[in-house]
């Protein structure tokens, strides 16, 4: 992981946030080469979403919104997280995860039945008369130990709520208390009308929005795969009470393809979790989880939502969130099957799964397979000579290529040095201009994977391009 995070800073995918100052716990900045493929991985989403499907449209809510939609959606009163400290190492944890991954470690030792024993005294604890006492018991009856120190100083357990909170107004005071958003879902639920109308809309269909959310997490950590202010990509898809098992297994579908089949995501190394403890809200809830270096951690949720949500804001608001079909005259609350997916987490996941190294003409180097789609650069023109024809040539075909794609120009040091820098971003092709170009009018193409050539003619580059990001 350390390799990682180090190119990550080196190479300006991703900095400390103010690093001048010490940083700031969990918060991070993209940098040139990060910006740009996270708005890969958002334009990819966006149009899976709003492109590929004729019924559903896009939303770009407010971050702060009336303080009411977060007690109707109960936020305000069980956003809570369970927490534990350590005496010891004064360091904490969320308790339900110390949990959970002791259940894994003991599957994967072959204990199913200690295994099954537990998840059913961790599934009672969520509705003992005090969850809080039955998750510090069970900790202790198993002899949980912290997994980074194996220490068990364990403190009692107590909630801490999640959402930070700010004053909106001259007066700090409780009546201009705001929230900063911590999730984009609510600000779809509560336009589910405004979108519908103004879209002419009828059920099935989906809402979509990518947008900043905020979480005062307990446990921060992993380089940027758990941040206080991160981004989400969100699809709420309402349908008809009773179809809502099938839109959810085609989208489950679906959402898994992308990943392998838009993104390149090495398969094996997506898992499917089924949630055995729901939410609330929930029926029926999945998480695809992704192999990073330190552990198997979840990218997106896929989750069957039911009414819970439309239901709670028509009771706060006292405004009618029922649909009704102007076919059958049938009038319902509709059912919302939710794809929830975590953009920097899927920024990491990528990295992690592009990461390589190999040995090249007797040569070390690092590489980042990443696809052509998602690589921030799409390629580089190098002239093999600095100055002359060779060099205008270059920068006309660069210009030409930066017209639609991003297009880096380098013709510091050998063309070896210059394709491992290349490489190492994750830069697909290579156009080198050399005296051949002169002659007949032909580039050598360099393939990032394979490190083999080609040569076609330069009036082809940008096809050529256009054709790799098809």
């Amino acid at each position: 992981m350390h390799k990682l995070v180090s190119l990550a800073k080196r190479r300006g995918f991703v900095f400390p946030s103010s690093e001048i100052y010490g940083g700031l716990s969990a918060c991070f900045d993209y940098g040139p080469l990060g910006s740009e493929m996270k708005k890969n991985i958002k334009d990819l989403w966006w149009r899976a979403m709003t492109r590929r499907h004729r019924n559903i449209v896009g939303l770009d809510a407010s971050i702060m919104m009336n303080p009411t939609v977060w007690e109707a959606s109960g936020h305000v009163s069980s956003f809570n997280d369970p927490m534990i400290d350590d005496r010891t190492t004064k360091r904490r944890y969320r308790a339900d995860h110390l949990i959970e991954n002791h259940i894994e470690k003991l599957r994967r030792e072959g204990k199913e039945e200690q295994a099954l024993a537990v998840q059913g005294a961790y599934e009672a604890a969520g509705t003992a008369p005090d969850p809080n006492k039955a998750l510090y018991s069970l900790i202790i009856d198993e002899g949980i130990k912290a997994p980074d120190t194996g220490s068990g100083d364990w403190t009692d357990v107590r909630q801490f709520n999640l959402m930070f909170q700010c004053d909106m107004g001259a007066v700090a005071d409780t009546s201009g208390t705001v929230y900063l958003r911590p999730e984009t879902a609510q600000g779809i639920f509560v336009n589910f009308h405004n979108v519908r109308e103004a879209s002419r809309m009828k059920v099935p269909f989906g809402i979509a929005q990518i947008g900043k959310a905020f979480r005062n997490e307990i446990v921060k950590g992993n380089f940027i795969f758990r941040m206080v202010e991160f981004e989400q990509m969100e699809m709420q898809y309402f349908v008809k009470p009773g179809t809502q098992v099938e839109a959810f297994e085609a989208w489950r579908e679906e959402r898994f393809n992308w990943y392998t089949s838009s993104l390149g995501i090495s398969p094996e190394k997506l898992h499917w979790y089924k949630h055995d403890k729901l939410a609330h809200y929930a029926d029926l809830a999945y998480d695809i989880k992704f192999e990073f270096p330190f552990g198997i951690e979840e990218i997106e949720g896929i989750h069957s939502r039911t009414d819970f949500d439309l239901s709670q804001h028509q009771q706060f608001s006292g405004k009618n969130m029922e649909y009704v079909d102007q076919v059958t005259n049938e009038r319902y609350t509709p059912y919302v099957v939710e794809t929830s997916a975590g953009c920097d987490r899927l920024f990491l996941a990528l990295l992690s799964d592009a990461y390589h190294e190999d040995v090249i003409d007797g040569e070390e180097r690092v590489l980042l397979k990443l696809a052509p789609k998602v690589a921030p650069v799409k390629a580089a023109v190098l002239p093999l000579m600095k100055k002359g024809e060779m060099a205008e040539v270059a920068e006309k075909l660069r210009a030409e290529l930066s017209e639609q794609f991003l297009v880096q120009y380098d013709d510091a040091a050998s063309i070896g040095k210059r394709y491992r820098r290349q490489d190492e971003i994750g830069t697909p092709f290579c156009f080198t201009v050399d005296h051949q170009t002169i002659e007949d009018g032909t580039i050598t193409v360099r393939y990032r994977d394979t490190a083999a050539q080609e040569r076609i003619n330069i009036t082809e580059a940008a096809a050529f391009l256009a054709s790799a990001m098809a």
